[in-house]
């Protein structure tokens, strides 16, 4: 890429190179000069013609490098949008995504913004659901749970940049973390990918820790339903997040372990992502 003289020269070979890696090639070419300029997309174009100084095209190749062999953008950037919150993510945690807003969507359905509410949020990874619940119902009282200490870090840093200071983190696994205690609403983004999905070679820089949870993929959710009811005031909620193939199985789940209301909802692209219940 050294011989690319101006911004709209990188920008173009960038995006022919990650074509091999990417279904967004031109977006992520732009993310990524962008965060080597300090540049807004928008500033990109308007400085089309200027040339990028050498410092900044190696800085540029290095991250180019980094994203055809897999990295996903937002641990090269080191940050992510998720519900309009701009949040911190490293390999410790999943790349926030935009299906799961449909679960923060469904949450804040069940959640007056007038009344006070206790959520649980399990499987917190960079704390996106935990923040976006509590910057839409700041009189809730929300406890958050992760398994790695290094995502928790995560997310309580996340926490004191966005200025959101009232979640209980907790490390621990799922409900170990909250012996005796109730909550109105737990929601879940659980790893739910069977270990020998194929897609999982395209997730490799994620941690398998929060993808996989074994060989059907419902391990952890059949484990949250199980535990759920004696964790929920009545009536009490649970929303989860699901593979696009599961919501049949979940829904099963749901109902064999005494929920009601059982309902499944699709994502922006029309799959059924999210299934609730209510005990």
């Amino acid at each position: 890429m050294s011989s690319i003289a101006t911004v709209t020269e990188t920008l173009r070979m960038a995006s022919r190179e990650l074509v091999r890696c990417s279904d967004s090639p031109r977006l992520d070419a732009e993310v990524l000069l962008g965060k080597v300029l300090g540049l807004s997309r928008a500033a990109l174009i308007a400085r089309g013609d200027e040339p990028l100084a050498p410092e900044n095209r190696s800085a540029y190749s290095t991250l180019i490098a980094g994203r055809l062999a897999g990295a996903p953008v937002a641990y090269l950037t080191g940050k992510r949008e998720f519900w309009s919150l701009t949040l911190a993510v490293t390999p410790a945690v999943l790349v926030p995504r935009p299906e799961t807003e449909t679960l923060v969507e469904l949450a804040l359905q069940l959640l007056p913004p007038d009344q006070q509410h206790s959520i649980l949020d399990l499987g917190t990874g960079s704390g996106a659901i935990a923040l976006a619940l509590a910057t839409e119902r700041p009189r809730c009282r929300i406890t958050a749970i992760d398994v790695s200490p290094e995502a928790l870090t995560v997310a309580v840093g996340n926490s004191h940049a966005l200025k959101i200071e009232h979640i209980d983190w907790r490390l621990g696994s799922w409900f170990d973390a909250v012996p005796g205690e109730r909550f109105d609403l737990i929601v879940a983004n659980p790893p739910y990918v069977a270990a020998t999905d194929p897609a999982l070679k395209r997730l490799a820089a994620e941690p398998m820790l929060a993808l996989a949870p074994g060989p059907t993929g419902l391990e952890a959710l059949s484990a949250i339903i199980a535990g759920a009811p004696l964790h929920l005031n009545e009536p009490g909620w649970l929303v989860l997040e699901h593979g696009n193939e599961q919501p049949t199985e979940v829904a099963n789940l749901l109902g064999r372990h005494g929920f009601t209301g059982i309902r499944s909802h699709p994502d922006g692209s029309g799959r059924l992502r999210v299934t609730q219940g209510t005990i």
